[in-house]
């Protein structure tokens, strides 16, 4: 089973896959998602899921480094936290609030399910994976 120490640093990195834009830390954002084109994201909307990290690299450096930008806060709620037995994978789920300015204009997410998968490589977690979407209920 895996420590309380490791289950810890990976509930941290979970936390700052959003709060990194609080103070704008990109060199955090990216040591802890993959590096590689197996990075994945998919967003609510179709157009802007992300397959792997030069497009989520450039999209971040294009949306968020802008000074139009400005991250206010962020909620993670019912976080739920799963690591395999080998300990070298592990998924969450939570429903994420996350706001921001963009022109001093307010806007965000309430609610929002959020899903993603880490990775342990080179005894390092990282995110390989991430979905956003919110209920319907029809």
């Amino acid at each position: 089973m895996v420590s309380e120490k490791e289950q810890q640093d990976i509930n941290l990195i979970i936390r700052d896959a959003i709060g990194w834009a609080l103070n704008k830390d990109f060199d955090r954002l990216y040591s802890i998602v993959a590096n590689d084109d197996a990075f994945f994201i998919f967003h609510p909307d179709s157009r802007s899921t992300i397959h792997g990290f030069e497009a989520f690299k450039q999209m971040a450096e294009r949306a968020f480094r802008n000074d139009s930008f400005k991250a206010t806060d962020f909620v993670l709620k019912e976080l739920h936290l799963n690591v395999s037995k080998s300990e070298c994978c592990a998924w969450w789920a939570c429903l994420l609030d996350d706001h921001y300015e963009w022109d001093g204009a307010p806007g965000g997410w309430d609610d929002v399910r959020w899903t993603g998968t880490l990775e342990k490589r080179d005894d390092r977690w990282e995110i390989v994976q991430m979905h956003f979407s919110f209920p319907r209920n029809d």
